[in-house]
């Protein structure tokens, strides 16, 4: 990111995501914004924000019907920086299971979404998130800062391994809600949050920040 210009961001707009709110979160945070479905302009921007809100299998018929799978998989495939939020994180897995029901996802990860296994459940409030060293994404955020989590489902294991020692391995974070589950991602340029930044108050504005400082 250069001082003259702004990063271009854009919300993919599918039908399932809190946009507007992700639009403004962005915009504090310093990038220019747009809401829009079209594939060239998710092609073309310098950070591609995937949101997410409701069923796993809706979430997915949305994205396939705006070729949002296209434009992850290009823009990943040349590089090309893609941060998934809430619902927007657990398509990147393998499949979502919710009653029973399986539903493909991207399969840019290995491994399945299911339903919490807590007391309480959807999992509405605050959590502290358990970082690895080295982290990009919580620079500059303190260990005991809360993060906003609404969800009833989520990655309870992560299962892609790196052999190569060439390649970076990802930096998975985890929360506890019942169980320990997934509760962000950075892996090269595909980053995810289980929890919602834009709804995370000062501890989310910096982590959209250093997202948008990697454009």
């Amino acid at each position: 990111m250069t001082a003259s210009r702004k990063p271009d961001v854009v919300v993919f707009d599918y039908g399932f995501g809190n946009v507007r709110s992700a639009q403004r979160a962005l915009e504090r945070a310093g990038a220019a914004v747009e809401i829009t479905g079209d594939y060239d302009a998710a092609m073309k921007a310098d950070g591609l924000l995937v949101p997410g809100v409701g069923a796993f299998a809706a979430c997915m018929r949305g994205l396939r019907a705006a070729r949002g799978d296209w434009v992850v998989e290009r823009r990943l495939s040349g590089g090309r920086p893609v941060l998934g939020i809430c619902v927007g994180m657990q398509v990147l897995f393998d499949e979502g299971i919710e009653q029973g029901e399986r539903a493909e996802g991207l399969a840019e990860w290995p491994g399945a979404v299911d339903r919490l296994r807590a007391e309480t459940v959807p999992h509405m409030g605050w959590n502290t998130v358990e970082r690895p060293q080295g982290s990009r994404l919580f620079d500059g955020v303190a260990e005991d800062e809360r993060f906003y989590f609404v969800h009833s489902y989520a990655a309870h294991s992560w299962e892609l391994e790196v052999t190569n020692p060439r390649i970076a391995a990802p930096l998975v974070s985890w929360t506890t809600h019942g169980e320990p589950f997934v509760a962000a991602v950075e892996n090269g340029p595909l980053w995810a949050t289980q929890f919602h930044p834009e709804k995370s108050g000062d501890a989310g504005a910096r982590l959209l920040t250093n997202w948008i400082e990697t454009l």
